[in-house]
């Protein structure tokens, strides 16, 4: 089963009095449970299509399907809980709010989203820090926290709503190499404890490696298909 499918899709943005080609006829399809990168320079459209997948852009042609909703014809407010009910987001600055506690950070979602009562969000906060091995820390502010530390609670963030799918935007950009690999590692554990599918943009040649699907994109167009240890096929 497809968790995102692309049928020929475009998004065209309007710059001043010229007309710039975000996307370009691109057609993908990413199975649900698959760890897949999309992966390219800047510029290159991958950060368009993470927007299109998350409900916050709509394509200028073509067809976007994630969970089985078309993308397109959803109003704002549907939209918006859409995301809320199925999407989770990881960003590349981690967007932890620096007034609240890790617990608190973890928890917002639920209180600003699905309205969850009280009984039921500490149990679902605690499962997914401890599964993130940040249970410890739970007291803490983010200002007191490592990078890679940040990164495990926006992943938990991301995760204590039960999404279908997860998306990350850059999420290594602020990290080292080794906190990199362990960060991408704590996403594959997650995927298979949580059965979340996981979709992330990245320009970083050391978690390329990781994933085990990636659509390769330049100035627009989709380049190359690849699965690992599938070989790769022309998109």
């Amino acid at each position: 089963m497809n968790i995102v499918t692309f049928e020929d899709v475009s998004k065209t943005y309007r710059m001043g009095e010229v007309d710039v080609a975000a996307l370009s006829r691109v057609s993908l399809q990413i199975p649900q449970g698959a760890f897949t990168a999309l992966v390219g320079p800047s510029g290159s459209g991958k950060t368009t299509a993470l927007n299109l997948i998350g409900c916050l852009d709509r394509p200028s042609t073509g067809e976007v399907t994630v969970s089985g909703r078309a993308v397109g014809p959803m109003g704002r407010r549907q939209s918006a809980d859409f995301r809320g009910k199925t999407l989770g987001f990881v960003f590349q600055d981690f967007n932890l709010l620096p007034v609240l506690t890790v617990f608190e950070n973890v928890e917002y979602p639920l209180l600003m989203i699905q309205d969850m009562p009280k009984g039921k969000r500490r149990p679902a906060v605690q499962r997914v820090l401890e599964a993130v091995g940040m249970e410890s820390q739970a007291g803490k502010y983010p200002a007191q926290l490592s990078g890679g530390q940040k990164q495990r609670v926006a992943i938990a963030r991301a995760l204590v709503g039960r999404p279908a799918l997860v998306l990350a935007d850059e999420p290594t950009a602020n990290l080292d190499g080794a906190t990199a690999h362990k960060v991408v590692e704590l996403m594959k554990q997650m995927r298979d404890e949580f059965g979340t599918t996981f979709v992330f943009s990245t320009h970083d040649s050391r978690i390329m490696d990781q994933a085990e699907l990636t659509f390769h994109l330049e100035d627009g167009l989709l380049i190359d298909e690849s699965a690992a240890g599938k070989g790769g096929h022309r998109g």
